[in-house]
C-alpha cells in the first residue's frame, strides 16, 4: 500500500475529479440531532482536516435540519477555499411533513432541494451531488435527465447515488451511457468490516461501469471505534449506538454475535499492530478493491486525528486474511453457482484466468488470417 496520504488525491470513478483518500463527514456538524458537534469544535475538525491536506467534504441537506450544510459554507469562506475543497452534498428527504413533493428523487423536489443547498453552503455550484436514497417511485429516466440538466446549467458538476439498488445504479449508467447525459461518478454506500454486502454486485459494477464507491460509516456507526468490547451480557460500552439500538434505522442495528466475533479479532489485530481499533478498521475499508475515498466523521477532534492515521501503516496480508475470514458475508444465491467447482464445470475443468494485458482479439484474427504464428 503506497500514496495514502490525505494530500495525495485521485479521481474519482471515471471522472477527472481529484479527491482525497478520506472525506471529511460532517453528519455531525451542528447540535440539532441531540449528538453533533457545537460551531467551535466542528470549525476545529474542518481546519484540521483542511490543514491536512484533505480537501472532500461531505454532507446533506438533512444533515442536523440544514446546519451542517450552512456551517460548511461559512466555514469554506472564512478561508477562502471554495476552488480547493470538493463539495458533496445530497438530497431525497423531506423537511416538510405533509408536502409530498418536498421529498424524494422527482424533478420537483431536485430543483427544490438544490437551490436551498445552494443557498445554506453560499455557493453557486455544487461538486458532487448525490440521490440520498432510492424513493421506490421515480423513474430512472427522471432522475439522470434532471441530473444532467443540472450539470449543463453549472450548478453540479458531478453526479452520484446513495443506497439504491444495484440494478437501479446500473441502469442509471447503462441509461446515461446510451443517451449521452452526465454518468454516475460515485455510489455513496455503508461499508465497513461487519457490513460487507456491497461486495456481491456494487463493487464489481463500479469497477466495470465506472463509478468509485465513498463508503460510510467505516467504523460501522461506531462499534469498530474501540469504545466497545464483547461481554457476557453482549457488549460494554456505550454511545451512539447503545442509545439508538432500538431505532428502526438499519444503520444502528449492530449487535449481533457476529458482529461481536468480528469486533474479538479486530481487538487482537490492533493489538498485534499496535494501532488503535479505528485506525485499522478504516484502514481496511480504504484499502479494498473499488473504494474510491472513505468518510470518516467525529465530534471530538481527538477521533479526527486518530482516524487520519489510518493512513499511516500497511496491514500485513497475513492479518488482514484473519479480519477477512472472520467477516466474510455467508454465501448467497446465485454467488453459491461461481465457485471453482462449478466454474470448472462450465469450462471443461480448466483453469480460467484474465485476459492478457494488451489482448486484443481483433488483432489476433488480423495475425492468424495473415499466416503468422
Amino acid at each position: 500500500m503506497t500514496n495514502l496520504a490525505l494530500d495525495t488525491y485521485y479521481t474519482l470513478g471515471r471522472s477527472g475529479l481529484r479527491v482525497s483518500r478520506l472525506a471529511l463527514g460532517t453528519m455531525t456538524f451542528g447540535p440539532d440531532w441531540g449528538w453533533g458537534a457545537d460551531e467551535a469544535t466542528a470549525r476545529h475538525l474542518f481546519n484540521t482536516y483542511i490543514d491536512a491536506g484533505g480537501n472532500f467534504i461531505d454532507t446533506a441537506d438533512l444533515y442536523t435540519n440544514g446546519t451542517s450544510e450552512t456551517w460548511i459554507g461559512q466555514l469554506i469562506a472564512e478561508r477562502g477555499l471554495r476552488d480547493r475543497v470538493v463539495i458533496t452534498t445530497k438530497f431525497s428527504y423531506n423537511a416538510e411533513p405533509g408536502n409530498p413533493n418536498a421529498g424524494g428523487n422527482g424533478r420537483k423536489n431536485i430543483l427544490r432541494a438544490v437551490e436551498g443547498s445552494l443557498r445554506r453552503l453560499g455557493t453557486d455550484y455544487i461538486d458532487l451531488y448525490i440521490l440520498h436514497t432510492w424513493d421506490r417511485i421515480t423513474p430512472v429516466e427522471e432522475v439522470m435527465r434532471t441530473f444532467d440538466d443540472l450539470v449543463r446549467s453549472g450548478k453540479v458538476r458531478h453526479v452520484g447515488l446513495s443506497d439504491t439498488p444495484a440494478w437501479y445504479a446500473a441502469r442509471a449508467q447503462t441509461l446515461s451511457e446510451w443517451r449521452g447525459y452526465e454518468p454516475l461518478s460515485a455510489l455513496q454506500l455503508e461499508y465497513s468490516l461487519v457490513e460487507r454486502n456491497i461486495e456481491r454486485e456494487f463493487i464489481p459494477m463500479g469497477l466495470e461501469l465506472g463509478m468509485g464507491v465513498m463508503a460510510w460509516s467505516p467504523l460501522a456507526s461506531g462499534l469498530l471505534s474501540g469504545k466497545y468490547r464483547p461481554s457476557e451480557g453482549g457488549f460494554s460500552g456505550t454511545g451512539r449506538l447503545d442509545t439508538l439500538k432500538d431505532s428502526q434505522n438499519p444503520g444502528f442495528q449492530k449487535f449481533t454475535d457476529r458482529n461481536w466475533n468480528i469486533l474479538t479479532e479486530l481487538e487482537n489485530v490492533s493489538r498485534d499492530l499496535g494501532r488503535s481499533m479505528a485506525q485499522v478498521a478504516v484502514n481496511w475499508t480504504l484499502t479494498r478493491p473499488g473504494v474510491g475515498s472513505v468518510i470518516v466523521g467525529a465530534t471530538k477532534l481527538a477521533q479526527l486525528e486518530d482516524n487520519l492515521k489510518a493512513l499511516e501503516f500497511e496491514i500485513p496480508p497475513e492479518l488482514s486474511d484473519r479480519l477477512d475470514a472472520v467477516s466474510r458475508p455467508e454465501p448467497q444465491f446465485p454467488y453459491t453457482f461461481f465457485n471453482a467447482e462449478i466454474q470448472g464445470m462450465i469450462h471443461g475443468g480448466r483453469p480460467v484466468g484474465l485476459k492478457p494485458a494488451g489482448y486484443c482479439p481483433d488483432l489476433l484474427i488480423q495475425a492468424e488470417g495473415a499466416g503468422v504464428s
